[in-house]
């Protein structure tokens, strides 16, 4: 059954590997590397036009997201739900100081899980090719973790403080607040979508300009991720205090529309660019509606930029094929 998902022992070996190493140095640390390793496997892509740091690297078993990113936020939940730790949304903690081998071998199963999926996704007929198989199964993991290790009963988790006799409903019980919020200085549909927009456009620019630069980059397809890849490595500032944007969701479909619309709309660089600034911010909306929906009140981290590029990218390359003959 599996024969044609290119799924080998070695693979799940490595994504073990994978998995435990996000779960050591942390599932924001770990995203922080994959932006890294995007720009070098790019690097390496212009000079070589070999895919394989691409592949391998970064979207592969050592730091792809499905693999290092999803194994340190199921190990996380994992920790809370025995008690090693207090949050179980902490996605940046690194978990090696929990002293705990069992918290650093869900991480590892995780990592290996997220690959298994990720290629099975990828090999599903026309839906593997036109959505973000590695952003998808992100969301699936971030699922599976909340039913195995969260401490609620409810997916979605819409808690509300305590001594609150009136409980909001609709848009109100999902509204950020002081205890329960996500990046509180991006929440407000006139920053996130402003942000969406500027992100998308900077993005799309950066991705035209690189895809007819670059013959390599443009044959693999894999403009678009430059962008997303200088997003990752401002997450490694925000870790670390400085109060960044999260844009990768912005910037990787900002420029994914661009690319893929360029010869859809003939050509036109500046039109390209513009469909690149929308797309950013229907993909900034998606996510601060996930965040509010899915993760803030969760016990468990669910990832909200994850949650909005794979449907952002449906979207995306769906309308493409279908303009584009």
């Amino acid at each position: 059954m599996f024969e044609n998902l290119d799924i080998s022992g070695f693979f799940i070996l490595a994504s073990l590997a994978g998995g435990f190493l996000g779960a050591a140095i942390g599932a924001n640390f770990a995203f922080g590397l994959t932006g890294i390793t995007v720009l070098l496997g790019l690097a390496s892509l212009a000079g070589t036009g070999s895919t394989a740091v691409l592949d391998y690297i970064a979207f592969g078993p050592f730091t792809g997201p499905h693999v290092a990113f999803a194994g340190g936020v199921a190990a996380a939940a994992y920790a809370a739900k025995r008690g090693y730790c207090d949050d179980g949304k902490d996605a940046t903690t690194p978990l090696a100081r929990l002293g705990k081998p069992d918290v650093l071998l869900v991480g590892a199963l995780f990592g290996a899980g997220g690959y298994i999926v990720q290629t099975g996704i990828f090999h599903l007929p026309w839906f593997g090719a036109h959505t973000d198989p590695v952003a998808l199964t992100v969301v699936i993991s971030a699922i599976v973790a909340r039913v195995a290790f969260g401490k609620s009963r409810s997916l979605f988790d819409l808690r509300r403080p305590a001594g609150r006799d009136l409980a909001p409903r609709g848009l109100a019980a999902i509204a950020p607040d002081d205890k329960f919020a996500w990046v509180r200085y991006q929440e407000r549909p006139a920053q996130f979508l402003t942000l969406g927009l500027f992100s998308g456009a900077a993005a799309a620019g950066a991705s035209l300009w690189l895809h007819d630069a670059f013959p390599a980059i443009a044959e693999a397809g894999t403009a678009h991720v430059f962008p997303f890849a200088i997003s990752a490595v401002t997450i490694i500032f925000l870790i670390l205090g400085a109060p960044m944007p999260v844009t990768h969701h912005m910037t990787i479909t900002g420029a994914l529309a661009a690319v893929t619309f360029l010869p859809i709309v003939g050509h036109n660089v500046s039109v390209a660019l513009l469909i690149g600034a929308a797309a950013g911010a229907l993909a900034a909306a998606i996510g601060e509606l996930c965040s509010r929906g899915m993760h803030i009140r969760g016990t468990t981290h669910f990832d909200p930029p994850a949650a909005a590029i794979w449907p952002t990218t449906t979207v995306i390359l769906g309308l493409g094929a279908a303009l584009g003959g």
